[in-house]
């Protein structure tokens, strides 16, 4: 498993049941609230590239691309 702290560009996790690739990331941390990762991620299967926030701390499997 790997926390969001671990993120960077190129890893692969795995998220929804889906394998994506991290093509960027950011830490942010609002005025109010806990942290948040900001990332950008390319699916494996399909290429397409979503926008989605992750609150910090959660952790995902890691996936050892052949």
């Amino acid at each position: 498993m790997i926390d969001t702290s671990e993120f960077k560009n190129g890893l692969n996790i795995e998220v929804d049941g889906e394998i994506y690739t991290i093509i960027w990331f950011q830490h942010h941390k609002p005025g109010k609230g806990g942290a948040v990762m900001r990332t950008k991620l390319r699916n494996i299967k399909t290429g397409a590239i979503i926008e989605r926030t992750f609150k910090s701390g959660e952790k995902f499997r890691e996936v050892e691309l052949e």
